[in-house]
């Protein structure tokens, strides 16, 4: 049988789920992460997950990775130390940047500016030259850039940046630098700007280029090392890592193109619901992933999950491609305080993650925590992971009242006030990702994951007016689900700076043919057959002048049948849509893009038994719980044990091995066909 593998690293937890591909059969594990190194965890698992299903580690032919290595790395500022070559005159190309100060007009006397990837006393000017054509204006000369590599390599940085002016259109010039940095520097990773970015915009280029090179040398090591264990270990089948855009791709490949994995971790959770919206038939959805540190939303449209160009990790936005993910320090670890000056409750960003963890976990935890408050409220019942994992709840009801004694105010009004605070932060990242994208909530069903999600969606959905709010199937581990699901992926662009009455229909598919080439010889270098391996196109337009452009999706027989007029009255739509308004201006193609996929994993879902509707066969106990001001009976179900059809009245809490379903008072749930359970307004 065919095992494949999908493996999601978080903050707190490490998700894995098991997938026998003919039957759809699943198994699913999670275990503490360990953050000083994340493949003990992983190797923790893998050990774990394989003897509950009676497999070998060498059953398993396809390990997929999502991974928040690249992100931490540019978060925590332990990115290696980079070394810039750059065309003469442009040296302080990553100090001059765009002159954008982010927040209003206080941010002028208050904004602390990051320090650059590449330091300016690591960044090196070298001769030569290539026109607005690509033509080579000067030579470069090699005693130069040997001169300015010794130099570098004397100072001891860890990776090297080349990024000349107008490289996208001719490489010849890095490819150059590229060959005497390979003889001089030795092992120290180099990465040329054409290769990571061709497309203009030089500021833009050389970010994104010099991010790439910061985090090659720790991805690198990461994934040596967790290839070597894996391989060590018996797991003899092939390595991918999840992309920012919800594909996947070689782990050979990651170690040199890094920068695509910086939205990994949040990625994988997008493409299990695209899975679960599929199968449910539930296309429009917005989805709320709750981990122990982090919520991350995005906005999936007719199962299609909205991807930007830009990808924004703390304070460094680099050209990528990405799904659309927004992230708040929203989760179940988030720590809960008063701040003396103000006496106002606070909740996060700062979170126990999983050391110490919640006070609950009794790992040595003393702050309370959003897990403590949904505790203390009766929204988590005394044990985790299937009755394994025990909580503390005597320990979660002394840390939350510190928060009441410093407020003056009871105990579970203090604990509510923590869910309420914390609830309202994840609303607010819905409506950057709905409302101000132009989209109205009430058209999408919410669906809750990750550990805590499904504890919040409830009461996120009310706020948002997004109904159902769904708990998928094994919501815990769903980013799992979404890493062993996914397809491999790959893409390339080209810049393309032509008003559309400079240039026809023919000449723009000629090149966005010849690019699909480029990307399907790259997956087939990754051992896909070509008969599997689709293409995609996309385009980005703006009007003439503008400094911004919108990406638009294009096939080339929609491109034939309606011509470029057709593409200029789409972007008209979409430009009101996002600005409210649209101009009588000439359009202008920016870049053209490629994408080339694998195919998707057909998994089957497994159907629950038909019921009679009443879930009194899953009861496990009666329960009380705190809310709308008193405490209310309530009922705690197995999920294991839930029929299709089911009908859960709230006040309700559903358990399973991964997480806790809360259905609240006045709402109702009901078990579909494929075990999800959608919650509405009674």
């Amino acid at each position: 049988m065919a095992y494949r593998l999908g493996v999601d690293v978080g903050g707190t937890f490490t998700d894995l789920l098991l997938l026998e591909e003919r039957t759809g059969a699943f198994w699913r594990h999670k275990t503490p992460s360990t953050p000083a190194d994340s493949s003990i965890g992983i190797l923790n698992g893998v050990t774990a997950i394989c003897e509950a299903a009676g497999v070998a580690p060498a059953d398993i032919e396809v390990f997929l990775h999502g991974t928040t290595v690249a992100t931490n790395a540019v978060l925590e500022g332990k990115g290696a130390r980079v070394g810039l070559i750059v065309t003469r005159g442009y040296r302080q190309i990553m100090q001059i940047a765009r002159s954008f100060v982010p927040g209003g007009l206080a941010g002028w006397v208050v904004w602390n500016k990051p320090s650059p990837l590449a330091a300016l006393v690591d960044t090196f000017e070298i001769g030569g030259r290539m026109d607005a054509r690509g033509a080579e204006l000067e030579p470069i000369d090699d005693a130069e850039i040997r001169s300015a590599l010794e130099r570098l390599k004397a100072q001891g940085v860890e990776a090297i940046t080349v990024s000349l002016m107008n490289a996208y259109l001719n490489g010849a010039h890095e490819r150059r630098v590229g060959e005497l940095a390979a003889e001089i520097m030795g092992d120290v990773p180099t990465s040329l700007s054409h290769e990571v970015l061709p497309e203009m915009q030089e500021y833009e280029r050389t970010l994104t280029t010099v991010a790439n090179a910061s985090v090659r040398p720790i991805v690198g090591r990461y994934v040596r090392n967790l290839r070597t264990k894996l391989r060590d270990a018996g797991v003899a089948g092939k390595l991918s890592l999840l992309r920012s855009d919800g594909g996947l791709m070689s782990s050979e490949k990651s170690e040199h193109h890094p920068v695509s994995l910086l939205m990994s971790g949040p990625a994988g959770g997008v493409t299990g619901a695209l899975w679960v919206g599929k199968k449910a038939g539930i296309h429009n959805i917005l989805t709320l992933d709750v981990g122990g540190t982090s919520t991350d939303v995005a906005l999936i449209e007719n199962l299609d999950a909205r991807r930007v160009r830009t990808t924004e990790v703390g304070h460094l936005s680099v050209r990528a491609s990405a799904l659309d993910v927004k992230t708040v320090g929203a989760g179940g670890g988030s720590i809960a305080y008063v701040p003396e000056l103000t006496k106002a409750l606070r909740v996060g960003p700062q979170s126990a993650g999983a050391v110490p963890g919640p006070v609950a976990y009794g790992k040595g935890g003393t702050l309370p925590t959003v897990t403590d408050a949904n505790v203390v409220l009766g929204y988590l019942p005394e044990a985790l992971l299937g009755g394994t994992f025990k909580l503390d709840r005597e320990g979660s009801i002394r840390a939350v009242q510190t928060i009441a004694d410093a407020l003056g105010i009871g105990l579970y009004e203090a604990a509510r006030g923590i869910i309420d605070i914390v609830n309202e932060n994840m609303f607010g990242a819905l409506r950057m990702i709905s409302v101000q994208q132009g989209y109205d909530p009430r058209d999408f069903a919410l669906m809750g994951f990750g550990g805590a999600g499904p504890l919040h969606v409830n009461a996120v959905a009310r706020l948002m007016g997004s109904w159902p709010a769904i708990s998928p199937v094994s919501p815990g581990v769903l980013c799992a689900l979404g890493d062993a699901t996914t397809r491999m992926r790959t893409e390339t662009a080209r810049s393309f700076s032509r008003r559309f009455d400079q240039t026809t229909s023919e000449e723009v598919i000629a090149l966005l043919e010849e690019m699909a080439r480029q990307t399907r010889d790259e997956l087939m270098a990754d051992g896909l057959p070509e008969a599997e391996i689709t293409s995609l196109f996309e385009i980005d337009v703006r009007y003439e002048g503008q400094a911004f452009e919108v990406p638009l999706a294009i096939d080339p027989e929609t491109l034939r049948r309606d011509g470029l007029a057709g593409v200029t009255s789409r972007f008209d739509e979409e430009h009101q849509r996002l600005f409210t308004f649209k101009m009588d201006t000439p359009h202008e193609l920016v870049n053209l893009r490629a994408v080339a996929l694998g195919t998707a994993l057909d998994l089957p879902a497994a159907e629950p038994p038909q019921g009679t509707g009443d879930p009194i066969a899953a009861k496990i106990r009666d329960h009380e719980l705190w809310i709308d001001g008193r405490m209310h009976p309530a009922v705690i179900y197995e999920r294991a044990k839930l029929c299709k059809g089911d009908v859960i009245p709230g006040p309700a809490i559903v358990t399973e091995m991964d997480s806790t379903t809360l259905i609240e008072l006045g709402c109702v749930g009901t078990v579909d066909a494929i075990g999800n359970i959608l919650i509405t307004l009674a």
